[in-house]
């Protein structure tokens, strides 16, 4: 950044330059930042009319004090807030409860919000996948009101219109799945459902806390159905090649084991002949003799066999 230096009289004058004026092509760091709107409070001067039937209520309440005082206080509980207009605005200090708030006869009207979760079970969907599948999806929402404020005053009806978002946006999605895909992707299924619903939500003050999903039932064509038999059944087979390959692996280094420790005693392979012996006997009692020989023997008479040779 440079600066500009001028002499005015006999006064030197340093001029910082003018920094330039934002244009619509510079991007704005804060335009992706985008809050979370919040609810205008008593937008706007309160108009005379609506100070007379303050006054009237007023009036009126303290004449019949002894009857009418009692009318006044409500209650809320725990799991309720109370959003309360008072002639027909918004009363600033958000919503009221748990507790006792006082309520002034003929200017306050207020709307009770439960806070508690909530939990809808949507209707059967029937869709097709992407694969030309028939199924039938059954899922679950759960949701509740986190900003009672915007529950009220953004959507007339925030339960009845998460539940139809719910099932609209359960079609639209898995519409878009094939069939393996919902069979075996469910999870992450769900986490999509649920962030999608939860940012249309968002400005209704709902959050979505979890979707359940699954599939009911699945109309396969016979082709396809004959197609996945097959594949299962490759699938299978190749498994089963596997498995026999690492027994056969297995085998060989516990033969190759037992054969380095025998070489190393020669007590040890008399033992395992004598072992062997006896399994043939064992299982040919009827018929066979068996005539042990010495391993040594054996070994001299090959050796006289070979000299001879």
């Amino acid at each position: 950044m440079s600066t500009e230096v001028y002499t005015e009289g006999s006064t030197e004058v340093e001029m910082e330059p003018a920094l330039p004026e934002p244009t619509s092509c510079d991007p704005d760091p804060d335009a992706d930042a985008k809050p979370k709107p919040k609810p205008k409070e008593h937008a706007g001067p309160i108009s005379f009319p609506l100070y007379i039937m303050w006054a009237l209520s007023v009036l009126l309440l303290l004449v019949s004090a002894p009857f009418t005082i009692w009318y006044c206080f409500k209650k809320v509980e725990e799991h309720m807030r109370v959003i309360v207009f008072r002639g027909g605005r918004l009363l600033p200090g958000g919503p009221k409860g748990p507790g006792i708030f006082f309520q002034i006869p003929c200017l306050d009207d207020f709307v009770i919000v439960d806070l508690r979760t909530v939990s809808y079970k949507l209707p059967p969907q029937e869709l097709i996948t992407t694969d030309g599948v028939t199924i039938t999806v059954k899922a679950a929402v759960f949701y509740h009101v986190e900003d009672p404020t915007l529950a009220t005053i953004r959507v007339e009806d925030y339960n009845y219109s998460t539940e139809l978002l719910s099932a609209s946006t359960v079609r639209n999605v898995l519409s878009t799945k094939t069939v393996s895909e919902l069979l075996n992707d469910r999870e992450e299924i769900a986490k999509d459902l649920r962030s999608t619903l939860d940012e249309a939500t968002d400005p209704w003050g709902v959050e979505i806390e979890r979707v359940e999903m699954y599939v009911e039932d699945v109309c396969l064509p016979y082709q396809m159905r004959l197609g996945m038999a097959a594949e299962a059944v490759a699938s299978q087979g190749a498994r089963a090649k596997v498995i026999a390959a690492e027994a056969e692996q297995n085998a060989s280094h516990a033969l190759k084991e037992a054969a380095d420790t025998i070489a190393k005693s020669p007590h040890a392979l008399q033992l395992r002949y004598l072992q062997a012996l006896q399994t043939i006997w064992a299982e040919k009692k009827p018929s066979t003799i068996i005539l042990p020989l010495s391993v040594d023997f054996l070994s001299g008479c090959l050796n006289k066999e070979e000299s001879s040779n």
